[in-house]
């Protein structure tokens, strides 16, 4: 490694036999050291001096480790602090990621994995203090995603807070919430928007092609690997990797995903050459993986090193005054795309679309909308061109624009459950019917049940 005696770490821990050796290690590798035996000596010098990273034990007797880095970020929150843990203190350590630390190692230290941690932190500190400028802060993001309402402003406060870390994000929400959106918004605030932000639907391929389309293949690998192909990973190298669906991974794929983000390393499918990625990762669920854990489905190290900071996107259902805005985006759009003149929507229309409970969520309302936009008669989008779920609801007895939402909710029940026995019980016919998908259907069967 080249020299450059320039970068100082601060290294805290008051087992004086560990901090020496992780001193001495540190000088090896060619970086100037200082020492600190407890959180609050920490605390003074990096009031005193300034350092490019910090190497924080948890476990101290003045002050712990995760107090001190509190005190730490207050003072110069891009300062990136790395924490040192047991395995017993692991949940101390991920609240601290949540909160902005850089990353935590666990004890015993794998000393290839602290060099490389190291590096990385060291690295982006230097290119977030040429990048400050650039960087959004005050929650002035470079953002699409539309929405004014309480669970809106929290999330975008969410964004903007996490953004310019480094930190892991895994994006919870159903389907058609916009979960890509947050994941776009995440890498285009971050020190890493000029680098690539590459996306993989990990639900899209089957286990050994998504191997390929994840890692890269050497030529001959598997028949029809003609030449070598790069894989995601070394795509968005120096960028950020966006893993969508990624419940939906075998355990095998999991286990060779837990390497990578804990290694920073790979091999192509069909190589022995190691690659070193620096990639941030951010993935996306509609899956409670907590749940996937308990029944042995999804490992729990993986959930773990993918859960730094999670954020969840609000239902449609929760946020139903962006509705108007949505639809106002949406018609606009739309009726620039497929030339259509649009001078008003009725207001019967807005209120039937404000009403619905969107079980797709904003991807439902957009097709709903390109719909209605497409078979438009005149200047006006009105409710007769929404979708057959919508028209049926709005042809029912029970429901009422100025009704309480609670009325609706029977409404769209007795609709399906009618739709049910028109069907003779055939759940694939009466989705069709309903326009949604048959495992929505089925999910609010479910609700219907338990209710």
């Amino acid at each position: 490694m080249k020299k450059n005696k320039s970068i100082k770490i601060l290294v805290v821990d008051d087992d004086q036999v560990h901090r020496f050796m992780l001193v001495s290690m540190l000088k090896e590798w060619g970086w100037s050291c200082a020492e600190a035996d407890d959180g609050v000596t920490a605390v003074a010098a990096v009031e005193k001096y300034q350092y490019d990273a910090v190497l924080m034990d948890v476990r101290m007797a003045k002050m712990d480790g995760i107090e001190a880095f509190s005190k730490i970020q207050a003072l110069y929150p891009a300062l990136p602090v790395i924490i040192m843990t047991a395995y017993s203190t692991v949940d101390d350590a991920v609240g601290a990621i949540q909160q902005g630390a850089h990353d935590y190692l666990t004890k015993p230290l794998d000393f290839e994995r602290l060099r490389l941690t190291l590096l990385r932190a060291v690295d982006h500190h230097q290119v977030a203090s040429k990048k400050q400028e650039g960087v959004k802060h005050d929650n002035i993001l470079d953002t699409s995603i539309i929405g004014q309402s309480p669970p809106m402003l929290e999330l975008l406060d969410m964004i903007s807070y996490v953004a310019p870390t480094e930190a892991t994000v895994l994006i919870f929400g159903e389907s058609g919430t916009g979960k890509e959106l947050v994941a776009e918004a995440l890498h285009y605030n971050s020190v890493r928007c000029d680098k690539p932000f590459v996306k993989v639907n990990c639900a899209a391929l089957v286990e050994n092609l998504l191997e390929s389309e994840l890692f890269g293949h050497e030529k001959g690998a598997f028949t029809g690997a003609e030449k070598r192909r790069e894989g995601k990973f070394l795509q968005a190298d120096e960028g950020t990797l966006f893993l969508d669906e990624i419940g939906e991974t075998s355990q095998a794929m999991q286990v060779k995903l837990l390497r990578v983000l804990q290694e920073q390393e790979l091999q192509r499918v069909g190589g022995e050459e190691t690659i070193r990625v620096d990639v941030r990762i951010i993935a996306a669920t509609n899956r409670d993986l907590e749940k996937e854990v308990a029944d042995g489905r999804f490992r729990e190290d993986l959930y773990y090193r993918l859960n730094v900071v999670m954020i969840t996107v609000p239902p449609l259902r929760h946020r139903s005054s962006d509705i108007s805005l949505l639809v106002d985006y949406f018609a606009e759009k739309f009726a620039e795309k497929n030339r259509r003149q649009l001078d008003k929507i009725t207001d019967d229309c807005m209120k039937y679309l404000s009403q619905y409970s969107w079980p797709g969520n904003v991807r439902e309302l957009e097709n709903a909308i390109e719909r209605g936009i497409i078979l438009m008669r005149g200047t006006e989008l009105t409710e007769k061109t929404l979708p057959l779920t919508l028209q049926k609801l709005i042809l029912s007895e029970n429901f009422k624009p100025s009704g309480e939402p609670t009325s609706l909710s029977e409404a769209e029940k007795q609709l399906v459950m009618k739709t049910l026995e028109e069907t003779s019980g055939n759940k694939s016919e009466a989705a069709r019917r309903l326009g949604v998908t048959r495992k929505t259907l089925q999910n609010k069967l479910n609700k219907y049940n338990g209710s």
